[in-house]
């Protein structure tokens, strides 16, 4: 079966945008909403995603360790 790319809870769509903005910005990537990720490397779009993973990872970690 394949894997659905749509968040279980409908509301984390708006929590992962903000999330993405958030880390594009600080890896300098200005006005990364508003730009055609077309024009962006692969890596640079990849770094993104794997800067918000790594977020998300953390903050499972940290709700379970109770941080």
């Amino acid at each position: 079966m394949a894997r659905s790319r749509k968040p279980v809870n409908p509301n984390a769509q708006k929590a992962l945008d903000q999330l993405k903005l958030e880390v594009a910005n600080e890896l300098g990537l200005k006005d990364y909403q508003n730009r055609y990720k077309g024009a962006l490397t692969s890596a640079d779009n990849g770094r993104v995603g794997g800067h918000m993973v790594r977020r998300m990872i953390e903050a499972q970690e940290n709700k379970f360790t109770g941080q």
